[in-house]
């Protein structure tokens, strides 16, 4: 056996060792992209060391996506293997600054796919805090699921993304302050500071969750006398007075707007 011989590799060799199949190197073979240059004494096609390295310039071409005619055409020429070698890293770095800005496209669009999910029980938890509690929405739920307006709240709320909650959110904070800054001011609760703060209380509940007319209004006010938890979802719950504040300005915002 010469010492070619014994550096070469079989077809079955160099498929294992570049991750393709026998057919592929056949079909190099036969379009005269890649050819074994010896064969040994049984006549089996022999790889050379010098095919190997041509094969791995095949390899790394078509993994860059080079089709087999321009592979062909690249290898053709007379260039030295570090000419090979720089245009291979133009085109890894060209490849990977194309990937870089599919990935930041792909994250863009993630992002805004998951901002347009429905928010769970326990992300609404972790936004609303205590206000929101499995219990009270079961409560709820039954004391009026049957009712339009709970059906319409359902209806609404079912659509709305977390970016939606979040403003919602950040709506019913500026809503809730500004009922209690105009309390802490001392003004009475049938005053115009204190009917405006109620109307914009009632306009939020209209515009986020169902149809909420002055008169309508007035039926919640009496939720912040009755039930803590309520003024507790307002703020101020430790301020004397503060439930039956609200309930009348919601009942004299009412009034003045009949």
């Amino acid at each position: 056996m010469t010492s070619t011989e014994r550096d070469a590799l079989t077809v079955g060799q160099v498929a294992d060792r570049f991750g393709v199949t026998v057919r592929t190197l056949h079909h190099y073979d036969e379009i005269g992209l890649l050819s074994p240059s010896e064969r040994s004494y049984s006549g089996y096609r022999l790889y050379t060391p010098a095919d190997l390295e041509r094969m791995q310039q095949v390899v790394v071409y078509r993994r860059l996506g080079f089709p087999l005619d321009e592979v062909a055409e690249l290898l053709a020429g007379d260039a030295d293997p570090v000419e090979h070698l720089r245009r291979q890293r133009d085109a890894v770095r060209s490849r990977m600054d194309e990937l870089d800005t599919l990935v930041h496209a792909l994250d863009e669009a993630l992002e805004k796919e998951m901002n347009h999910q429905p928010l769970s029980h326990e992300e609404m938890r972790e936004l609303f805090g205590d206000s929101f509690k499995d219990e009270y929405q079961q409560e709820a739920q039954e004391r009026w699921g049957d009712s339009p307006r709970w059906k319409q709240s359902a209806a609404r709320t079912k659509r709305y993304t977390k970016q939606d909650w979040v403003e919602i959110k950040a709506e019913a904070d500026a809503v809730n302050a500004g009922l209690l800054e105009v309390f802490r001011t001392g003004v009475a609760p049938d005053s115009a500071g204190a009917t405006e703060a109620a109307e914009a209380h009632r306009l939020h509940i209209d515009r986020r969750y169902y149809d909420c007319p002055p008169d309508f209004h007035t039926k919640l006010a009496d939720l912040y006398v009755a039930d803590p938890r309520y003024l507790a979802s307002m703020g101020g719950s430790e301020l004397p007075g503060y439930g039956e504040w609200i309930r009348d300005a919601f009942v004299a915002n009412a009034a003045q707007r009949s």
